[in-house]
């Protein structure tokens, strides 16, 4: 199943730098020497500079550094800061000093943790060749404090004198930075940890050609060739699978290894301390060190303006499509949470659990999403997060590149020149001063009950469904708290990512509406300066209750080149086709603009400096064409005479 005695990219690390610390007299300077010279000295300096070996000292190739350091209290902040610089600390005490291996757990792993240092740890006891033989195991010693430190990665003993185990120190360091048991394993449950077993079930299932849930002797020994470039001889496959079998009945079928049995065997690699063969594995499918795929497989190539924003590709769709359909095991055009807990199981965790996605989009009454639903999260994640989109499109067997995933859409400003939107996603910004019902609208927006109890929302809420219209549009409604509305209007660019903007007011509250007011001027006063100016519509809602007179804010909408406000009401449901309504202006990208006073002031000067300098250009085309025909006419007079 694996080459063993091969190399493996490290990937990640291209150098490793060990930091040798403990206290005065433990052996670290001999230590060093001793893996550098094979011998030690009689005379052995206090501090060695820094040591570097020779890139094919291990097999891996990474080029490993050693730093020397001193614990004297007036080296204590070289001491931390070459610490903090460290990939993997190498801690010693000697053997025949019991004191300093009870400074490990009383001040050296504590101090580590006080600096923050979050690091592998290689505990080594020196000096092994002067120990009494009537001491404890190294197991016994340690067992105890492993349990107490989980970063340290291994304990070993050593003699610098006799040449005892002197590679092995730092090749037992190296590993630990190259091959982290960390991400891999737990050594509390003695298990692989979930984000381990999700990516080697992404790598099972692209290995298994047929779909038929195993590995065949034929894919086994394809994968065993991607991975370490080596074929396996049939009597290997045979071994691969009786090892599986004699410890896992299910782990092999007649047809091959399941998936079961592929696991097991990479947490009995992890357990035997070949730790490399996991990695290699995970590598060579794209895995860094955090067992996620490589920035560069999953970057977004395309450079966009501010203005621009990225959607899901047809194509894309429809691979989706057909894995929702895969995924709904009981046909009821839903994904239940198991069911979609099921789909992402093959990503490092599922990408809609926290916000903004998870309460984002529409469910059934058992909490299944729809597929209208499920597309809507998807083109949230991408509008957001389009690397991630990509991510997790890879995660789930999409197997184009960006360009066939993702499309770039033209830049709103040239939208509103070209007066229509070619979008199919539209995001629309939802202000409004506090129980206006800017949540409500949102609530409404994905089929919620109205709620009587008022709830405010002290973060960014986001809402995604599809509008059916004459095509199926996809609006991403996002609900601004009315404290975050000034910090965001405070950047230039804030408005670049807005197709819309909605303003909410509480329609029997007039301070609502001269909040909402405010705002509204705010938005389109940023526009104007900015130049990113959107479509602006307002919302009168609570319709159910007395309403402020509206004949004001009609005048206001009027004076400002804009709809009068679409009143709806949420406790009632009567939503005056708003959404529809918001679709409608975003595809209309130069209409229902709001001007402001000092906008139109700004408008009117700027035209009545062009008019000037276009009277100042005819003035003088006027005194040029006067000028030469008086030199016609000179030239004339002068020739006659």
């Amino acid at each position: 199943m694996a080459n063993y005695s091969g190399k493996s990219s490290s990937a990640e690390k291209t150098e490793v730098r060990l930091v040798v610390a403990g206290d005065p007299g433990t052996g670290k300077t001999s230590l060093i020497l001793a893996v550098q010279n094979d011998s030690v000295p009689q005379q052995v300096v206090s501090v060695l500079p820094t040591t570097r070996l020779p890139d094919d000292f291990y097999p891996d190739r990474v080029p490993v550094t050693i730093v020397d350091t001193s614990s004297s209290l007036e080296n204590r902040n070289k001491l931390a800061q070459e610490l903090k610089l460290a990939d993997a600390v190498v801690l010693t005490y000697a053997c025949d000093q019991p004191e300093t291996l009870d400074r490990l757990t009383t001040f050296w792993l504590p101090e580590l943790r006080k600096l923050e240092v979050r690091v592998p740890v290689i505990v080594v006891g020196c000096k092994l060749d002067a120990r009494e033989d009537t001491q404890v195991s190294l197991e016994q010693v340690m067992s105890p404090i492993m349990q107490k430190f989980r970063e340290i990665e291994t304990c070993i003993e050593c003699s610098a004198r006799n040449m005892i185990q002197i590679p092995e120190v730092f090749y037992y360091a190296q590993k630990a930075v190259v091959h982290p048991t960390g991400p891999l394993f737990d050594q509390e449950t003695q298990s692989l940890k979930p984000r381990c077993v999700r990516a080697l079930k992404r790598i099972f299932i692209i290995c298994d050609q047929d779909r038929d849930g195993t590995l065949s002797d034929a894919e086994l020994n394809d994968f065993q060739v991607k991975c370490f470039n080596a074929p396996l001889q049939p009597a290997e496959i045979v071994g691969v699978k009786k090892v599986v079998q004699e410890k896992m009945s299910e782990g092999v079928s007649d047809r091959g290894l399941t998936l079961t049995g592929f696991l097991f065997l990479h947490a009995l690699f992890i357990e035997k301390g070949r730790l490399e063969t996991t990695w290699t594995v995970l590598r060579k499918f794209g895995y860094d060190n955090e067992i996620k795929l490589r920035d560069d497989l999953v970057s977004v190539s395309f450079k966009r303006a501010p203005d621009q924003s990225v959607e899901l590709t047809n194509e894309a769709i429809e691979f989706l499509k057909g894995i929702f359909c895969l995924f709904d095991l009981d046909g009821d055009g839903a994904l239940r949470p198991a069911e979609l807990d099921d789909l992402f199981s093959t990503a490092p965790e599922s990408p809609w659990n926290e916000s903004p996605y998870k309460d984002a989009a529409e469910t059934t009454v058992v909490g299944g999403l729809s597929l209208d639903g499920f597309l809507s999260k998807w083109s949230l994640m991408t509008l957001l997060e389009p690397a991630k989109s990509l991510a997790n499109l890879i995660y789930l067997g999409y197997t184009g590149d960006s360009a066939s995933a993702l499309r770039l859409t033209r830049r709103r400003k040239l939208d509103r020149k070209k007066q229509q939107s070619e979008r199919n996603v539209f995001q629309c910004f939802v202000f409004g001063p506090t129980k206006a019902g800017k949540s409500a609208l949102l609530n409404s927006f994905l089929g919620r009950p109205f709620a009587e109890s008022y709830s405010p929302t002290t973060t960014q809420r986001f809402a995604a469904n599809v509008v059916e219209q004459v095509g199926r549009t996809t609006l991403i409604l996002r609900e601004i708290p009315e404290d975050e509305v000034k910090p965001l209007l405070s950047s230039k660019e804030s408005l670049s990512a807005c197709d819309v903007a909605v303003f909410v007011h509480d329609s029997s509250d007039e301070q609502s509406w001269k909040r909402a007011k405010e705002m509204l001027i705010d938005v389109a006063s940023n526009g104007e300066a900015s130049g990113f100016e959107v479509p602006c519509l307002i919302v009168a809602a609570k319709e159910d209750l007395d309403s402020y007179p509206t004949a004001i804010q009609d005048s206001v909408c009027r004076d400002m080149g804009i709809e009068a406000p679409i009143p709806i009401s949420n406790k009632m449901a009567d939503l005056n086709n708003v959404f529809s309504k918001i679709i409608n202006a975003a595809e209309r990208p130069h209409l229902s603009i709001p001007e402001t006073e000092a906008g139109r002031s700004r408008k009117q000067y700027r035209h009545l400096v062009n008019r000037s300098l276009m009277f100042v250009s005819v003035g003088a085309a006027v005194a040029v064409v006067g000028l030469a025909a008086y030199r016609v006419y000179a030239a004339r007079k002068s020739s006659s005479s």
